[in-house]
Parts: structure tokens; sequence; C-alpha cells
């Protein structure tokens, strides 16, 4: 038995679910990266089209970690997947299963759903989270290397500049 709950966040979350994005940005040294406004998660997790999906973790009625995720597609499968875009639980709830219990129920979903795959990042210096992904069977793609485009690098690509 556990003493935390996974559910779908709802748009009366939007404050905690910024704050636990903070909260990672902080974790990863990337807080000056965490742009992102509550209108923009309002959006994105529950506009027209949502585009990303939010499941909370609570522990007290309190949420103390997230996981973001949005369905991707392979072309040489011909089906779709689960990209896992952020995963985070409050330094002092770890060690309760909360992380495998997040890897757990979106597998379950990409079973259900047909999917062939979960995917996701992990910075290289972040060796308890490399040694769970180990533990559950994932693999690393070391071969792949991440590439981005964004800023002036993509406004110029869109043709604005």
């Amino acid at each position: 038995m556990t003493d935390f709950t996974l559910r779908d966040a709802t748009e009366a979350d939007l404050p905690e679910i910024l704050r636990l994005v903070r909260d990672l940005a902080e974790y990863e040294k990337l807080l000056h990266e965490a742009v992102g406004t509550e209108a923009d998660f309002r959006e994105a997790l529950f506009g027209a089209n949502p585009r990303v999906f939010c499941t909370l973790a609570e522990r007290d009625g309190r949420a103390v970690g997230q996981a973001i995720w949005f369905y991707n597609f392979s072309t040489f499968t011909g089906r779709p997947g689960i990209y896992l875009e952020d995963i985070y639980v409050e330094p002092e709830h770890r060690g309760l299963g909360v992380g495998m219990a997040f890897f757990r129920h979106l597998a379950q979903r990409a079973v259900a759903e047909n999917c062939t795959r979960m995917e996701w990042q992990v910075l290289d210096w972040n060796a308890p989270s490399i040694r769970f992904y180990d533990r559950i069977g994932s693999e690393s793609r070391d071969e792949w290397r991440s590439r981005r485009l964004s800023g002036d690098a993509l406004r110029a690509l869109a043709g604005e500049f």
C-alpha cells in the first residue's frame, strides 16, 4: 500500500504544475530557461487542442511530483509512442516509489494504446536517475545526438530575420 496517489492534472492544478516545473529546472541548474507561464501551460494542457498531458503524484492532498508527457510517432513502426518530457519528485518524497509508479502508469498506458515505446532524456551528470532507468530496463541511445533549434536561430530559419 502506498501513501500517495496518481491522478490526471486539472486546470486548478496549474500553480502546482508551474511550481514543480521550476523546482525541476532548479535541480537541473536550468532555472534561467524555465520561462513558461501559467497561461502557456493552460493552453498546452487544457486548451482546445491539448498538446501535452500531466500526471500528478499527491501525498496528503498536496502535489509532490509530476510527469509531463505527450505522444510522438515512429515512422519505422507506423505507431505512436509516449515521450516523457519531464518527471520530477520532490527530494523529500523520493524513495516512496513515486517515480516507479509514474513509469508503470505510463507504460501501462502505452501498452493499452498500442504504442511501441516510451522515450525520454536524462542529463549525463544525473547518476541517481540513470541508475533508476537502468534498473527498469531502459536502454541508452548514445549513438543518437539530441539537437535543438530555438530562439533567434529558429526565427531566422522561419524567415523572420
